[in-house]
């Protein structure tokens, strides 16, 4: 069973960049097939935001309205991924999650997710 698990600071000041990784056990991020994504959820009970994948290939794609602050990395050898949010602002502020799967079928695996702040 593939277990992700998310790291990173809690409290970020605004102008930073954010950086979190998420570690995968249980399988590979190079799986023929499985994409590997970012999503987060803003406090207050909104919706989910999906930000961004990075493919088994290493390829990455980003969500427009993102895509100018957002990267995606990966490290093969440590099995795990990174997201780096550039220029962060207070509504950069929630809890972020990994999640992983088959492209086309949905995330079979998440991370509990991590509280993020944006605070000074």
């Amino acid at each position: 069973q593939v277990q992700l698990q998310e790291s990173g600071p809690g409290l970020v000041k605004p102008s930073q960049t954010l950086s979190l990784t998420c570690a995968v056990s249980g399988g590979s991020i190079t799986t023929m097939n499985y994409l590997w994504s970012w999503i987060r959820q803003p406090p207050g009970g909104k919706g989910l935001e999906w930000m961004g994948e990075i493919g088994y290939s290493g390829s990455t794609i980003y969500s427009p309205s993102l895509k100018s602050r957002t990267s995606i990395s990966r490290d093969t050898s440590k099995n795990q991924f990174t997201l780096h949010l550039t220029s962060v602002t207070p509504e950069d502020t929630a809890v972020y999650y990994c999640a992983g799967g088959v492209g086309g079928r949905g995330y079979d695996s998440w991370g509990q997710g991590t509280q993020v702040t944006v605070s000074s």
